[in-house]
């Protein structure tokens, strides 16, 4: 009974340990998260407002002729995947992947990766890769999304690939992030938003549209790229917080449990000796 108990006692010990560690890790997930939400609050407007308006020109304008604009030859599909550089997020990391493999069903793909689990998670499987040099999303700048959108379209206009979509995790709110596929190349793949009608050829481009069109899309692309780095950095620090919470409610709720266990196990074992002092005393007598 002794032994029990001890055991128990160490494992309550243990818990707290663990406990101590969620907890200090949830604090520095809101911290980060507060940080995190207001970039990705900044530049979501402009986020949206930039691939409506290309939505918009490649759906209605009839002029452009660009290699942007209409699919090539090349069936095969580029994704740019947007991971963590970390665990502990719940399941953050697997649902991500989880839909990048139900939109790449049955399609022949490369993978641009960004962050560390998405460069783990295609060598993994093998899957052919257009560059590692963006493993850490943590520490991506503007800069860094505008030489990526650089090597995408040198590849799409090489047609190295017929179509990009970048897979990354929306931030709706602290309880709800939404892992999503989107199309950003060719353009023509652009989806409308009800309602929107054709746009009039009534702007005059110099020195002609398709050079102006041409120049404007890594433009629009690291923007695009951009501001889906920020919701999945936001994402995950959002879904790591509400897990480390989780983590820290259960192991409360264990350690509650272990001390009626202890406490339990201290009581047998003490009215077993008191048993056994009465049973010595009357055995004597």
């Amino acid at each position: 009974m002794a032994a029990n108990t001890k055991a128990v006692k160490l494992r309550i010990k243990s818990v707290q340990n663990t406990m101590q560690i969620t907890k200090a890790m949830e604090l520095v997930a809101s911290s980060k998260l507060r940080r995190a939400k207001e970039r990705s609050e900044i530049c979501r407007p402009y986020f949206k407002e930039l691939y409506q308006t290309l939505c918009d020109i490649a759906n209605g304008n009839t002029e452009f002729s660009s290699v942007y604009v209409k699919e090539n030859d090349n069936d095969r599909v580029c994704y740019v995947v947007m991971a963590g550089d970390r665990g502990l997020a719940g399941g953050y990391n697997s649902n991500l992947f989880k839909c990048l493999e139900k939109d790449a069903k049955g399609k022949d793909y490369v993978v641009l990766p960004v962050g560390k689990k998405a460069v783990e998670y295609f060598k993994r499987r093998k899957v052919e890769l257009v560059t590692e040099d963006f493993g850490e999303i943590q520490g991506l700048n503007v800069a860094d999304c505008f030489e990526m959108a650089n090597i995408l379209c040198r590849e799409f206009k090489d047609k190295g690939f017929g179509s990009i979509k970048i897979v990354y995790t929306e931030f709706v709110s602290m309880l709800s992030q939404v892992p999503h596929a989107i199309s950003v190349l060719p353009l023509s793949d652009l989806d409308k938003e009800p309602g929107i009608s054709g746009i009039r050829n009534l702007i005059l481009y110099e020195p002609d549209s398709n050079e102006v069109f041409d120049a404007i899309v890594p433009e629009y692309l690291a923007g695009v790229l951009y501001g889906s780095v920020c919701d999945s950095l936001a994402s995950e620090q959002a879904a790591r917080r509400t897990a480390m919470e989780s983590a820290t409610s259960n192991a409360e709720e264990m350690i509650e449990t272990l001390n009626l266990h202890y406490n339990r196990a201290r009581q047998a074992s003490i009215t077993q000796e008191i048993t056994e002092i009465v049973g010595g005393a009357e055995g004597l007598n």
